[in-house]
């Protein structure tokens, strides 16, 4: 009891010293509110606004209902250039898509001939160009057929694809962006508050006074993994309900607490990331280049970027051994799928074990800089 007593009020310290501290407060405000909303705002997956321009070389009704079929919101109006401006344009960014409608190309299809309409990417909008081409294919295909058979469907077609998105009907890419937007926020937060607290310590010499009291570096350490974890959960759950739920429209289907469970056991793999950081480095400005070399690859491989089956298997086989992968996935699971514990289990457990194999290998850290500190 003596020792519980011991973490919480060095943990209540560590909370008055967060309270204290204006811009730290701010940031994380601004981390878990703003950032979040922007990042699954202001990055879109979809096919939005992209430049068309038409070269229509046929003129007639056919090829005249294909240009006007390039509808917002997935294209701005179609603008008609000449075939001496296409490269032109293309060289300078005029457009991401030039359409070629050729000569004849409306008799050629009454004809029962295929002719061929080019469209012209520039694939350096990388993200338009994969999607918008399948977009103006299929918008071509729709026309020509509702143009000869009356109907957007191939009368001779064989095979019909019946699609059913789950999860995501509207495929609405801020869904997905906030939700691991929060995620990374989570991870880099808790890491930089961990770390900060120690470093802070050494810096202002205060780490020095707690050494000379009765205290143990396990009393220590907890401390800060409780009070900073529990700054981290708190903001991330009010987060998840009012910027993700609410602003952003994201139907939970899952349970929240089975979710801030696997949260809250992953900030105890998390803060000890920033402990153990924390005291490597000498310096804030330290563990900024550490923070860079070590959270951030682990942020963008976790599986939250790109999904971890596109990655080498190599690197597939190391994220393994890394928690954010498995909390990720935990994530993924229990607010999209709404996934029960039966279910994550496994990844609940791989948190749990590798956290608590770090934090041990970061109390051992600890242990070593407490004991040069006493020399």
């Amino acid at each position: 009891m003596h020792r519980l007593a011991n973490i919480f009020w060095l943990g209540t310290k560590e909370l008055r010293s967060f309270a204290h501290d204006a811009f730290l407060f701010g940031f994380m405000v601004y981390s878990f509110t703003f950032m979040i909303y922007s990042q699954a705002t202001g990055i879109s997956h979809e096919l939005r606004n992209a430049s068309i321009a038409i070269v229509d070389q046929d003129k007639t009704p056919l090829s005249d209902r294909i240009a006007q079929a390039f509808l917002a919101p997935y294209f701005k109006p179609p603008q008609a250039i000449s075939f001496a401006d296409v490269d032109r344009r293309m060289d300078n960014g005029g457009n991401t898509f030039v359409v070629i409608i050729p000569p004849k190309f409306e008799a050629d299809v009454l004809a029962g001939r295929q002719p061929a309409v080019q469209v012209n990417v520039d694939a350096t909008a990388m993200m338009q160009a994969g999607i918008g081409a399948g977009y103006i294919q299929q918008i071509i295909s729709a026309e020509v057929n509702k143009f000869v058979y009356g109907t957007e469907e191939t009368p001779a077609s064989r095979v019909e694809a019946q699609i059913r998105v789950a999860f995501n009907p509207n495929m609405q890419t801020p869904w997905f962006i906030g939700v691991m937007a929060l995620l990374n926020n989570t991870t880099m937060l808790s890491i930089i508050l961990a770390g900060a607290a120690v470093v802070r310590e050494r810096e202002h010499g205060t780490m020095d006074h707690l050494l000379v009291m009765p205290l143990t570096p396990l009393e220590i350490a907890l401390a800060k993994v409780w009070a900073n974890g529990l700054i981290i959960a708190i903001t991330a759950g009010l987060s998840l309900w009012l910027v993700i739920h609410e602003l952003l429209g994201l139907p939970i289907t899952g349970s929240v607490p089975l979710f801030m469970t696997g949260l809250v056991l992953y900030l105890f793999f998390a803060t000890a990331v920033g402990i153990f950081l924390g005291t490597v480095a000498r310096s804030m400005p330290q563990l900024g280049l550490m923070f860079i070399l070590i959270v951030l690859p682990m942020n963008m491989l976790s599986g939250s970027n790109t999904p971890l089956e596109s990655m080498p298997e190599v690197l597939q086989i190391i994220m393994q051994a890394v928690p954010s992968t498995h909390f990720v996935s935990i994530a993924q699971a229990i607010l999209y799928r709404g996934a029960g514990f039966d279910i994550v289990w496994p990844r609940f457990a791989a948190v749990g074990g590798i956290g608590a194999l770090f934090f041990g290998l970061a109390l051992l850290r600890f242990r070593v800089m407490t004991s040069q500190a006493l020399q």
